[in-house]
């Protein structure tokens, strides 16, 4: 049997880029039942943007912000797409889509998907981002939304470990640019 290298490529590069903000869950079996996406995420807002702040460099602020909002979409499509990775790995390109797990997760999946691939556009779109931050932020807007469709569609393992592929090296270049920014004095 086939792995599913691009699909756990995609979590372990957002999980090891990511710093983890939540606790360790508890080792307690979950009863199953419908799947549904993890709580909405907030995009951060900067120091700058709340009231009071004292005021400093907007360009600097406004890429420090789409930074942070292009990483909550990261982690919140990761923790949502995983059960999904999980249901399909080691299958090939032959992807069971009636298996209650695989509709489950596959459901939660997109939904997470389509709504950090809204995020990461808008976080894409900010004025006055760089361009080597803007696109690779924007490409992996696209390409999440090519994910989904592609779990949508029920296609095959290939094609699903093409898009996460193109998925991870978008954000290792987001996340490598905003890291280069955000260190400069």
């Amino acid at each position: 049997m086939l792995s599913r290298p691009a699909a756990w490529a995609f979590m372990a590069i957002s999980m090891t880029l990511i710093p983890a903000t939540a606790g360790v869950a508890a080792a307690e079996p979950v009863e199953p039942g419908p799947a549904t996406p993890a709580a909405p995420f907030e995009p951060a807002m900067s120091d700058a943007a709340q009231p009071g702040a004292a005021p400093t460099d907007p360009t600097s602020d406004s890429t420090s912000a789409a930074c942070q909002q292009f990483t909550s979409a990261l982690n919140y499509a990761t923790t949502n797409y995983e059960d999904f990775a999980y249901a399909t790995a080691g299958t090939g390109n032959h992807v069971d889509y009636s298996k209650p797990d695989v509709v489950d997760s596959n459901t939660t999946g997109r939904t997470a998907l389509r709504e950090a691939a809204a995020t990461a556009l808008t976080a894409g779109r900010t004025p006055g981002l760089p361009p080597d931050i803007s696109d690779p932020m924007q490409a992996w807007s696209l390409h999440a939304t090519k994910l989904l469709l592609d779990m949508g569609l029920h296609r095959g393992g290939d094609a699903l470990n093409t898009a996460a592929s193109q998925m991870n090296t978008d954000a290792q270049n987001a996340q490598l640019a905003c890291a280069r920014i955000v260190a400069q004095p």
